[in-house]
């Protein structure tokens, strides 16, 4: 059972992006001084032993032999005894198994297809050690994060400033008059009290239910020669209740199957880490030096990757001794086993870059393997089936954490996906049942960094001396909003399924025609490709996919010889031609110039000793870092959301002219959707799902020309590298203009959104209420004002917050020459670009329409804020969604920004009030209405006294 707690308690830690450290910058020209992976003690002067003796009368121990008669004996590398019907279970440790280093991995292998606990899913890997404590068997996780040399006394701080993890105790229950083995009851360890695990699950299930040990029971145990599989099935009981999953037949209860991998961890097998460079990603494995006093940073960083080693060492091109071998799930459609057998392959390119052919094999799993998906002896690419996944796809895999090397790897594969693709709908993706939509992921990441920056500051003081419930209330919707593992397969899916879309709405292909089958075969190789490369140890690379120009994204001569892409690692957007160019590839079909090059720094075999002594041959190999095609940027880096390079779902080395064309593309397919859809016998749900999958595609893409305003370029470049740029470019103001014109005309404009009545009419909801679909008991038409009008909020809002404006104003001390966007001119502009209305130029008589009166309306709220200087318990006060994130992404901004808040304000009282005096009476009623209250608004708001800047003291100590 402790394996299990421990296990879903890290279960979250895997999704897609896995947890490392950054990689720390080394001096360039500078060999660091080498840390000698310390493997951790074996038989020291605290190793495990008997430290009592007792007469044969006193001893509480059974005879062996008495206590494992009738039970089967279970051999491999762990001997275990057990007794199926009593359900008993024992384990026999050899003398010579106390003190060593065993790996231990979880991963769900039957779930409930939703809310997280998905087949297949990794749980959790840690190395453990079994320690004898008089008549007790301690099972204890020794502390890897901190190590010395080998001679340096100092291990002996190091053991007793740091502590291991004792996970669980097991009594011992007899000893082998012979083989001094020790036996110990292994069921409290696998089926132990279940208080911890209910509290781990209930990130995904809420307090609803509770470990049941009448349907929890241990399975099956298989012993091998260099591991032990175990399997163990937990039931949970719960009440019925309509909050309970809906893909189990009865919400009182559900099993999951567990499977627990128990193997050796491997010592002196040959391999030899690798140091990091920040240069390039790869997942770390991460320790501090407590041995090397002169080094600034004490950390070592080694990359995750496999022990490969070439089978002849002086041939430029060899195979590996042994091959990485992917085994593709017998669970697999069989339309798709190609493609994916092909994304595997595909790495095998960037394999001969560092000098091995044939490095990866994929092989069929059988029909009837005597062997399963979750053993630790295979890397399997697993087929999932889920009602509501998290993920189209992910890539974890378990690491020696003592040196990086990866032992053992899975990918999923969520075959929704590929259904959602060819159907163009799905209740995760989009439509009124959404879980998550484009516009609330659109602020997970942004809540989260507004906490992570803001919580420890002065606000946080404030809100707790005032408020300290809502200071609660933040941190959980940060914590809630951040969590952005289900944006990602929103994301995935809305591109694929747009796509597919595109091809049938703009080039009348059907579902079932050949293009149609090459699209989603093309789809499913390129994410197969995405999630092999993380289990061969590399992460994201969000920059990969801006090396190509847009209009050599169609050119099949350069995509499929050279790459579409710079990386596979990047999340790539479908290549969806502009009208009048011949469609080339949707996805990338080989890998990238990147790809190459990181596996060559982390696979290329150097002839040395240590990995000190590699270091300069990897430098010459990170150097490249400037040329084109190799740039890098990771998850942490997309979170700035002034980094127009590291966009997710972009592509091409334009992203401004991409986003733009894309946003054409949506144009184009709004105005044919409803001449193309429903087809004859469908209902107009479809259509209603297909409108909203497209205008959430629309504004993803107007979303990422915002982060040209107050934009920036980061290079991870190091000093001295040919062609290295500064670590910080600033966007040419020029192209930060046209992003905001882009944005006025695209998403503020009156004609930006001009439906048809007639289309309009037609988006009737679907009506199907059952566990799969259920109603939501609101409107039945189509709340198109709040849709298009939230979007725009949003936009204004991300704009126009503190970030941006501190970001504007650095720019402007950073180039006293002008060479950038100006506060004065973003607030010009932009109201200029909502109030236009108000313009000598325009008939002062024409109407203010609906859509423009409420973003006016929001433009309004925002410059009030800032005037009014809005604290965080005002913030909190907020009585909508909208008005709650209007408040927080303004609050503190800086002065200059607040100066020219309440400038805007008289220049548009004055404006409305030559417009009212001038047209008044020949006004429709609305428009007056809507300008008139405008008016008293901002004359009530310039009257009134502004707030002193709050400071908040620290109380002394």
């Amino acid at each position: 059972m402790k394996v299990l707690s421990l296990a879903i308690a890290g279960i979250y830690l895997w999704l897609e992006v896995g947890v490392s450290a950054s990689a720390r910058i080394f001096r360039e020209g500078k060999s660091p001084r080498f840390e000698v992976p310390i493997e951790l003690a074996e038989n020291t002067e605290s190793s495990s032993s008997e430290t009592e003796e007792e007469s044969e009368d006193e001893s509480p121990l059974k005879p062996f032999d008495e206590v494992t008669k009738d039970l089967e004996k279970i051999e491999g590398l762990l001997t275990f005894y057990r007794n199926v019907e009593k359900e008993e279970i024992y384990l026999e440790i050899q003398p010579e198994q106390l003190d060593r280093n065993f790996l231990a991995i979880a991963t769900i292998s039957s779930g409930i297809g939703s809310l997280g606990l998905y087949r297949g899913l990794p749980l959790s890997d840690f190395i453990f050690q079994f320690k004898r404590r008089n008549h007790k068997i301690d099972v204890v996780v020794p502390n890897t994060l901190f190590r010395t040399q080998a001679g340096d006394p100092q291990w002996r701080s190091r053991d007793r400033s740091f502590s291991d993890s004792p996970i669980y105790t097991l009594p011992l229950t007899s000893i082998h008059p012979e083989r001094n083995s020790l036996l110990v009851d292994f069921k409290p360890f696998l089926m132990g009290e279940g208080g911890s695990l209910s509290t781990a699950i209930a990130w995904s299930l809420g307090d609803m239910y509770t470990l049941n040990s009448e349907t929890s029971y241990l399975d099956r145990v298989q012993g091998f020669p260099e591991n032990a599989e175990i399997e163990t099935v937990y039931g949970f009981s719960g009440p019925m209740s309509w909050l309970g999953p809906a893909t189990v037949p009865d919400s009182r209860a559900f099993q999951l199957k567990i499977r627990t991998s128990l193997s050796l961890l491997p010592t002196n097998n040959g391999y030899r880490p690798r140091l990091a460079d920040d240069r390039l990603g790869y997942f770390l494995t991460t320790y501090q030096n407590l041995s090397n006093s002169r080094k600034p940073d004490p950390f070592v960083n080694y990359i995750n990757r496999w022990h490969l080693e070439k089978q002849d060492p002086s041939a430029p091109l060899s195979p590996p001794k042994q091959p990485i071998v992917f085994w593709i799930d017998n669970a697999v459609p069989l339309p798709y086993r190609d493609a994916i057998r092909e994304g595997i392959l595909m790495w095998n390119d960037a394999f001969e870059q560092a000098g091995f052919i044939g490095a990866i094999e994929a092989r069929q799993m059988p029909d009837r393997p005597d062997w399963d998906p979750a053993d630790v002896r295979y890397n399997v690419i697993v087929w999932s089936n889920t009602l509501d996944s998290w993920f189209a796809g992910i890539g974890p895999s378990r690491v020696n954490p003592l040196t990086g090397e990866i032992l053992d790897a899975d990918v999923i594969l969520d075959g929704g996906i590929v259904r959602q693709i060819r159907e163009q709908y799905g209740a995760l993706a989009d439509g009124d049942r959404a879980l998550v939509n484009p516009l609330t992921c659109e602020l997970g990441a942004e809540i989260s960094h507004f906490v992570d920056r803001q919580l420890p500051s002065p606000i946080a003081a404030q809100l707790q001396q005032s408020n300290p419930a809502s200071l609660s209330q933040l941190r959980a919707l940060a914590q809630i909003r951040g969590d952005r593992r289900p944006c990602f397969a929103l994301a995935a899916t809305n591109q694929a399924r747009f796509g597919a879309l595109a091809l049938s709405t703009l080039h009348d292909v059907l579902p079932n025609q050949d293009e149609m089958e090459l699209y989603v075969h093309q789809f499913v190789r390129w994410l197969t490709a995405h999630e092999v490369g993380h289990v061969l140890g590399l992460r994201h690379n969000f920059q990969g996919s801006t090396w190509r120009m847009p209009e050599d994204l169609n050119n099949v001569l350069l995509t499929r010889n050279e790459g579409m892409v710079g990386s596979v690692m990047d999340y790539v957007a479908v290549n969806i031609a502009p009208e009048g160019v011949e469609q080339g590839d949707y996805f990338p079909v080989i890998v990238g110039p990147y790809d190459r090059w990181v596996v060559e720094y982390g696979y290329r075999p150097i002839d040395a000793p240590t990995p000190e002594l590699e270091w300069d041959v990897l430098q010459e190999i990170a150097r490249r870092a400037p040329q084109p095609g190799l740039e890098y940027a990771t998850d942490e880096d997309s979170m700035d959301l002034v980094y127009p390079d590291s966009n997710l779902w972009d592509l091409s080395g334009d992203p401004l002219r991409y986003s733009q064309w894309q946003m054409d593309n949506a144009r184009q397919v709004w105005d044919k959707l409803d001449r193309r859809y429903p087809l004859p016998g469908e209902s107009y749900s479809e259509l209603r799902d297909r409108f909203h999958m497209v205008l959430n595609y629309y504004f993803g893409y107007a979303y990422d020309l915002t982060r040209y305003i107050g934009g920036q370029r980061f290079h991870r470049h190091h000093a001295g590298d040919p062609g290295a740029k500064p670590p910080f470019e600033a966007i040419a103001v020029e192209r930060q203009r046209e992003a905001l014109a882009a944005i006025g005309d695209r998403v503020f404009a009156e004609d930006a959104f001009n439906f048809s009545p007639e289309t309009i009419a037609r988006l009737a909801p679907d009506r199907w209420d059952h566990w799969g679909n259920w109603i939501v008991w609101e409107r039945l038409d189509y709340p198109l004002f709040d849709r298009l009008l939230g979007h725009q909020t949003l936009i204004l809002s991300n704009l126009l917050s503190t970030d941006r404006l501190n970001r504007l104003r650095d720019g402007e001390l950073s180039n006293p020459n002008g060479d950038s966007l100006r506060l004065g001119e973003l607030f010009e502009t932009l109201q200029a670009q909502i109030w236009s209305e108000l313009s000598d130029d325009r008939d002062p008589r024409r109407e203010i329409t609906v859509l423009r009166r409420g973003l006016q309306r929001e433009h309004l709220n925002i410059l009030l804020h800032m005037a009014l200087r809005t604290n965080i318990e005002a913030a909190m006060e907020a009585t909508s969604f909208l008005d709650l994130i209007i408040a927080l992404r303004t609050l503190d901004p800086p002065e200059d920004a607040r100066a020219l808040a309440r400038y805007q304000l008289r220049d548009l009282h004055a404006a409305i009030d030559r417009r009212l005096d001038k047209e008044g009476k020949r006004l429709d009623v609305q428009t007056r209405a809507h300008l008139e209250e405008a008016r008293d608004r901002i004359a009530k708001a310039l009257e009134a006294p502004m707030r002193a800047k709050e400071v908040v003291h620290k109380p002394a100590n």
